[in-house]
């Protein structure tokens, strides 16, 4: 069933402020004091008050707007992803707005934002979430679509891949092709596809009674990566083999090997990505990588956004999609 309809007069009701006070909330640039802005947001989200800011929507109760959110472009993965389901939701006749969020830490103020927008469905692009957030959007009667990340909460529908199996995989390969000092360059440590990527990763190395020799965090981010991989490989006993968490880090760990250490990929070091991004397979670098079913994970969430804006009692679902192991030059060959 479709939420009853909350007005302002409600909300200015249970906050106990006049009906003004909450329209120059919702408004942008509006003068309003913190503590009649917080006292008006708490009243919204128990009762899942949006304001209508949009014109159109006051003839025709929809905006046609979804939101898409993610907190960077700089990784090629999410550029990729972000073009598919624009055009997917250009073909249905919608408009994207972008927000943009911290990696990590308080999502409530683009929370407030989107709110204000008058969207009717939110993607989230990489956002991690925490259950009080996930339940703060939930509240709200917006329906959302987390994309490859995953959140504890059964309220929010999710897509992801199958991070700990390709974590897992990466590790068990490394140690099959005679490696012995293996490391590894994590993303970002709250996210939920790093800790599945480790967790699968230090699994398949100990499935075969090895440890990881060292770990250094990239935060998915081309110049932590650089960093990361200078740390690395500035110790006595470097590695011989990496798995970075995302194929941007593992690009950055080559160039840097190659450049300023002066060592061979694959011959010195074996390196393993993940995503299989397109320049993956340049021939420059021609990574190994975990591959994502990247066009079957937007497919799964645009439409299951799609259903949840249109259907008047959509159910939430959770998908985790199958990893594709690529196999390049980065690394070594099999023995025999």
């Amino acid at each position: 069933m479709k939420r009853k309809s909350v007005t302002s007069r409600d909300v200015a009701k249970l906050a106990g402020v006049s009906q003004s006070a909450v329209s120059r909330t919702f408004s942008p640039n509006a003068k309003v004091s913190e503590s009649t802005r917080k006292k008006v947001m708490d009243a919204s989200r128990e009762l899942g008050y949006r304001p209508n800011t949009i014109a159109r929507s006051l003839i025709t109760r929809s905006s046609r707007t979804i939101a898409v959110v993610t907190y960077s472009l700089d990784n090629p993965f999410y550029s990729f992803m972000l073009e598919k389901a624009s055009r997917f939701f250009q073909e249905q006749g919608y408009h994207l707005l972008m927000f943009f969020a911290p990696p990590s830490g308080d999502f409530d103020p683009v929370l407030d934002d989107i709110i204000r927008s008058q969207v009717e469905g939110v993607l989230m692009l990489a956002i991690t979430m925490t259950q009080h957030q996930a339940k703060l959007v939930d509240d709200f009667g917006i329906p959302v679509v987390v994309i490859n990340r995953t959140v504890d909460y059964a309220g929010i529908s999710q897509v992801s891949s199958d991070n700990y199996q390709g974590g897992h995989w990466a590790g068990r390969y490394l140690l099959s092709l005679g490696h012995s000092r293996i490391g590894f360059i994590g993303g970002l440590p709250d996210s939920s596809t790093h800790q599945q990527r480790q967790a699968g990763f230090l699994e398949g190395l100990a499935s075969s009674g090895q440890a990881c020799q060292a770990i250094e965090i990239g935060n998915y981010r081309y110049e932590d990566a650089c960093e990361a991989t200078r740390r690395l490989f500035s110790s006595p006993k470097p590695p011989d083999a990496l798995f970075a968490a995302n194929d941007l880090m593992a690009l950055a760990a080559m160039d840097i090997l190659r450049h300023e250490f002066g060592l061979r990929v694959p011959s010195d070091v074996s390196i393993i990505g993940f995503d299989d991004v397109p320049m993956a397979s340049w021939p420059s670098h021609s990574l190994t990588t975990v591959r994502q079913p990247v066009d079957t994970m937007i497919k799964k969430a645009t439409e299951l956004l799609l259903r949840q804006i249109t259907q008047d009692d959509p159910q939430t679902e959770h998908h985790v999609l199958p990893i594709t192991p690529m196999l390049r030059g980065s690394t070594r060959r099999p023995a025999g």
